[in-house]
């Protein structure tokens, strides 16, 4: 699923809370806030600017790195993403013809496994809806003999079957909820401009109104509460409708495709993409739509790790200089399938890339083993896979969010050493991890910024979005940074030299959050790579590791 918190305002019990009391638009520093040098501002940014100085200090020249965005899909042609999209130098553009052979045709700037011949999928099923309508005949069927022998028959996917059932019966329930409380705020905004009479929102303007139907006593007390806010409190009644209709807009994109994503009669892969869905061997499917009807979150991710700067916009990503952004369409507006997950995982790898961002997650994985196999794949080609930790304010060891790195919560360790987890921070010292991230000391391996991040998105704009989805390529654009001037680093080393550099937090509730207990920092990461992995004489050396069995200019006593 996109893991995007919403900008919308949500009124939930008609109370409002507002996390933005400025135009944040003409706000420059806040646009480039995640770049910044902690030990000159005390803001934790990532550095971005003294990395490169002490790189290129040392002599050593850049490689393009080729950076997978496995996510919803890029605006390949955004004027800030179009110089740093990759292209398939195999690849004959639009001919119809598969130049390289790799089994995808006209695959120039990536592939999309989300589509076919008959269109793109926009909205998906969640995850768990998919398992409850697969398997409720199966475990609660008319037979309940029949019932109690497949669960015995059958524990792994009985116990995964409960837990979605659990999770499906609650998340549709919320859904519906939201979707009819936003509906019903919307439907209300034509009478709240009534009652202001043109007049500016105030205590006052609302004070002495008595309301004659339900519609303008729901009215009056949305306008009640919004009187009290700093976002609409003394703005004129055009400007708190404007507001409004925005808010509720978002609310409602956000609500509406959730009565299809629970819907258990719903699924439109067979119709649009038309694979043998269960057969996770196969891997010819999709099309080369790259955008897709929806790539808001995607074309955000990439212009965080390799957005330019273009016209009057100043954004730029942390790999801005080195990276090239490879386009792998898996993300629906729902849950990701794991057959599309592992096939884009491959594809990404046997293309050239050697970091992948992927900035989704769910609570249960049927194909779990498959997407295994290709982190194991991925580990065996030295790709590195940056993954976010989830936006569910969940210790990840009690709730784990999947594709993992862990097969087992028990485990002490990973069963591949070349996955980072990202977790999510602020710009805000005292509130460092933003409260949506996920969290745990063991298997959260950094933090980066993820609140309040500038980037870009679709139609050639630029917005704020927030998640640890946005923190996610803020790390995959530090280890591209690494990874441009020393080739030859291990992901497993790049993972040590942004943890091990990591700026700590003052406060000790954070430090306990993941392996770094603080916030990523490119250029100390970069000291310490040449310093440990690296031996500095030119871009093509090979790393220390390696070079062990040179004698010592001094005998050593033994």
């Amino acid at each position: 699923m996109k893991k995007v918190l919403l900008a919308a305002v949500f009124l939930a019990g008609f109370t409002y809370s507002s996390a933005q009391a400025v135009d944040k638009s003409e706000d420059k520093d806040l646009m480039t806030w995640y770049h910044k040098d902690f030990a000159t501002t005390k803001v934790y940014g990532v550095n971005t600017e003294n990395a490169y100085k002490f790189l290129e200090s040392k002599g050593l020249k850049p490689k393009t790195v080729v950076v997978g965005v496995l996510d919803s899909g890029v605006q390949v042609d955004h004027p800030g993403l179009v110089k740093n999209m990759w292209s398939n130098p195999n690849e004959v553009p639009n001919n119809g013809k598969d130049d390289d052979g790799n089994g995808y045709i006209d695959d120039v700037h990536g592939w999309n496994f989300i589509g076919g011949k008959n269109g793109d999928i926009d909205i998906d099923n969640m995850e768990v809806t998919r398992v409850v309508a697969k398997y409720k005949p199966i475990f609660e069927g008319d037979n309940s003999t029949q019932n109690k022998a497949n669960q015995a028959k059958m524990p792994e996917e009985f116990a995964m079957y409960m837990k979605s059932k659990e999770l499906f019966t609650k998340k549709s329930i919320d859904a519906r909820q939201g979707f009819q409380r936003y509906t019903m705020i919307n439907d209300a905004i034509p009478v709240m401009v009534s009652i202001m009479g043109g007049k500016p929102l105030t205590a006052e303007t609302v004070k002495n109104k008595k309301p004659s139907t339900q519609q303008e006593a729901i009215a009056l007390e949305i306008l009640s509460n919004l009187a009290g806010s700093p976002e609409f409190a003394g703005k004129p009644a055009a400007e708190v409708e404007t507001k409004l209709k925005e808010e509720m807009k978002g609310a409602l994109e956000h609500f509406g495709p959730m009565a299809k994503q629970y819907d258990l009669s719903y699924d439109p892969r067979a119709e649009i993409v038309g694979d043998h869905y269960d057969d996770y061997s196969e891997k010819i499917y999709g099309n080369n739509h790259y955008e897709g009807p929806d790539a808001t979150h995607g074309t955000h991710v990439a212009g965080i790790i390799a957005g330019l700067p273009q016209g009057k916009e100043i954004q730029y990503g942390v790999a801005s200089k080195v990276a090239k952004i490879m386009t792998v369409r898996t993300v629906p507006n729902g849950d990701e399938r794991d057959k599309d997950v592992a096939n884009a995982i491959r594809y990404a790898v046997d293309n050239g890339a050697k970091v992948l961002n992927m900035s989704f997650g769910k609570p249960v994985s049927p194909g779990k083993n498959v997407v295994w196999d290709a982190f194991k794949y991925a580990e065996d080609k030295g790709v590195l896979l940056v993954k976010a930790a989830g936006n569910e304010n969940e210790d990840v060891a009690e709730h784990l969010a999947y594709p993992t790195n862990f097969k087992n919560i028990s485990d002490a360790a990973p069963f591949v050493n070349n996955v980072m987890v990202v977790g999510a921070s602020t710009n805000k010292n005292d509130a460092l991890r933003a409260d949506f991230s996920n969290y745990n000391k063991k298997m959260v391996n950094v933090f980066a910024p993820g609140e309040e991040i500038y980037s870009t998105v679709t139609k050639s704009g630029y917005e704020y979005l927030q998640g640890t989805s946005m923190a996610s390529p803020v790390a995959a654009g530090a280890a591209a940074v690494l990874l441009a001037y020393m080739p030859n680093l291990k992901p497993a080393q790049i993972i040590e030299s942004l943890v091990k550099t990591s700026n700590l937090s003052t406060t000790n509730e954070f430090g306990e959050k993941s392996q770094a207990g603080g916030v990523i920092d490119v250029k100390k990461a970069a000291e310490y790579a040449y310093n440990n992995f690296y031996d500095g004489k030119s871009s093509t050396s090979k790393p220390k590791s390696i070079k062990k069995a040179r004698p010592a200019k001094k005998s050593v006593k033994r």
